[in-house]
């Protein structure tokens, strides 16, 4: 159901309090950890306290910081700015051995729980019951979702094919563990995927035709086998829409008064031609987006580069909050 409006669009602070967890997933080289930094910098900006956890391990995350490589123990990944009411950033990485360790000792079997780890059971026990990497890692995600510790936490998910396995291990764990403290688990995680107003997914794509079919497949299989809350819809990479792009090169340099150097026009025409293109099948693809899955939209335009640094979070940052302000806000009914 569409919800009714009362303002004309959607503040950025008030958009990250919505949810307690973002859950970001797209498909490999979309740019889903690209977005979960940009998200955590916007409500960060905010004055809202993050937490950004990692869980398929040298994600580029951190770098995109300007920080060193991320560990199981959290850190400042960014110290914000307390004058201007600009908060921190606080990041760790979680691991399945780890998170085993933690859930043994904190049920009274410390002695045991690293012998364990070392000796490979984990690995041992995920051949028999699937997804219990997943859940391990997703109960400490719901402990620290429960501790209130943080107004958001962005968790910066498998991609999209171990996405819809790793979001529907609490499910699948149901099936197969009738009684006992990992089926206990399997619930609280469960519950808390389910819950709108505990944690949300948001889906990251590019204009293009296989990833934006990879996105349309995938949001229907986390709504309809996981049961989870789908966000907008984040659009990555959009090149900058340019007009004029069918002008003579020849007759804009000369009524600029510009001479070109032989050559010039032709690669100009060319570059023209490639950007007219790109820009259509932008247009395609948002339109068959938009026809094929009736969510909003978040876009994001590229920033032609390949490592991304702090400024550039900060510009993804910005470029989230405008397209979220475009977003109607929803009242209570």
């Amino acid at each position: 159901m569409a919800p009714t409006v009362d303002s004309p669009g959607l503040d950025p602070r008030r958009f990250c309090l919505q949810t307690r967890l973002v859950v970001v997933a797209g498909k490999g080289g979309v740019g889903k950890t690209t977005v979960s930094a940009a998200l955590a910098r916007m409500a960060a900006r905010a004055g809202l306290s993050v937490l950004v956890v990692e869980v398929d391990g040298k994600s580029g995350l951190a770098a995109a910081f300007g920080a060193e490589e991320l560990e199981y123990q959290e850190r400042v990944l960014d110290p914000g700015d307390a004058d201007a009411g600009v908060a921190e950033v606080r990041a760790r990485a979680l691991t399945p051995d780890i998170a085993l360790i933690e859930y043994l000792e904190d049920h009274g079997l410390g002695r045991v729980s690293r012998k364990l780890a070392k000796s490979g059971v984990v690995d041992v026990v995920s051949t028999a019951a699937p997804g219990i990497k997943d859940i391990l890692i997703l109960g400490k995600v719901k402990q620290l979702e429960r501790s209130d510790a943080f107004d958001l936490i962005v968790l910066d998910a498998p991609a999209a094919g171990h996405a819809v396995s790793f979001l529907m291990s609490p499910r699948s764990l149901l099936d197969i563990v009738r009684a006992g403290p990992l089926r206990t688990q399997a619930e609280e995680v469960l519950e808390m995927l389910t819950d709108p107003d505990r944690s949300r997914v948001m889906l990251v794509t590019l204009a293009e035709e296989t990833p934006v079919n990879e996105v349309v497949e995938t949001a229907f299989a986390l709504e309809d086998r996981v049961g989870v809350d789908l966000g907008p819809v984040v659009v990555n990479g959009l090149y900058p829409v340019l007009e004029g792009l069918d002008a003579d090169p020849e007759a804009v340099a000369a009524a600029a008064g510009v001479t070109l150097f032989a050559g010039e026009a032709d690669v100009l025409r060319r570059a023209a031609d490639f950007r007219g293109r790109r820009q259509a099948l932008q247009r395609e693809q948002l339109a068959r987006l938009a026809a094929a899955l009736p969510l909003p939209q978040l876009h994001l335009p590229s920033l032609f580069t390949v490592d991304l640094g702090p400024g550039d979070i900060d510009r993804l940052a910005t470029s989230m909050a405008a397209a979220i302000g475009t977003l109607p806000a929803p009242v209570a009914t």
